[in-house]
């Protein structure tokens, strides 16, 4: 999947549906990519290029994952200034008024029907079609585990991060456990456990909503965004995390449940 792809005019955009991987990709934060009717939601249009928008090169290495592993990629095509994919619906910051230090005048004053609006853009059609791939894997009877691909930034709120890449996870560390060791093998990345994010700070929602309730394997990565600002950097983080998951599902993985087996909250 190129950033063409995932700035086009549909909500969401999936690749290799079919890929025989285990893995299924997902990258909630994929596009800065603002509808015409939005404008620039307010906003001076070199913001759009920052984190607050999206999430810079997690799309490029997500899709590089699913290039080299034959994976699925389901990606959201709409930044989330206009609503967050990876936050429930009833969060303070599915529709951030404030982004890190930066107020989004646009999203302001927003009354219940432009909300609706807003996640029926963009939330409901992400979520649909990452239901719909998990849910076609589950009837083909298909090993699944469904991981995540963000990034963020190297300074947050005048405070320097000291980690390269965080594995974020639940109790759940079927996958986490291997990505964690394989990662801090070689002595030479700086690996956050649960960190800069973890479970509670609310950005889990996609793998709470669509992994646990299924059963199915799951994680986070978050990687660094000056890391992978250029190709460079995109391809090696790719070729790295390929490697490593491709060792944990040889190690880890499951069969999964039957489709239908599903725990509604």
């Amino acid at each position: 999947m190129t950033a063409a792809a995932a700035n086009g005019a549909s909500p969401v955009a999936i690749a290799n549906q079919d890929g025989a991987s285990p893995f299924l990709f997902a990258c909630e934060h994929a596009s800065n990519r603002l509808p015409p009717e939005f404008g620039t939601l307010g906003l001076a249009p070199g913001e759009l290029e920052r984190h607050i928008a999206w999430d810079p090169g997690a799309l490029a290495v997500a899709a590089g994952l699913s290039r080299r592993l034959d994976a699925a990629l389901v990606a959201s095509t709409i930044s989330r200034l206009v609503v967050d994919c990876n936050r429930p619906l009833d969060a303070p910051d599915l529709i951030s008024q404030l982004s890190e230090t930066t107020v989004i005048p646009g999203n302001n004053g927003l009354s219940a029907d432009q909300r609706r609006r807003r996640i029926n853009l963009a939330w409901r059609p992400f979520h649909d079609a990452l239901g719909r791939v998990i849910e076609m894997r589950l009837r083909e009877g298909r090993t699944t585990c469904l991981v995540t691909i963000h990034s963020f930034t190297p300074v947050w709120k005048g405070k320097a991060r000291p980690w390269h890449v965080g594995i974020i996870h639940d109790d759940d560390e079927r996958i986490s456990a291997s990505l964690l060791a394989g990662l801090r093998a070689g002595g030479d990345i700086v690996v956050g456990d649960n960190e800069p994010y973890a479970p509670s700070d609310r950005v889990y929602f996609t793998l709470e909503h669509q992994a646990r309730p299924r059963g199915l394997p799951c994680a986070m990565i978050e990687i660094r965004n000056d890391l992978i600002a250029g190709a460079a950097g995109q391809q090696e983080w790719s070729e790295k995390l390929s490697r490593l998951l491709a060792q944990a599902g040889a190690e880890t993985l499951t069969p999964p449940r039957q489709a239908g087996q599903v725990r509604h909250a």
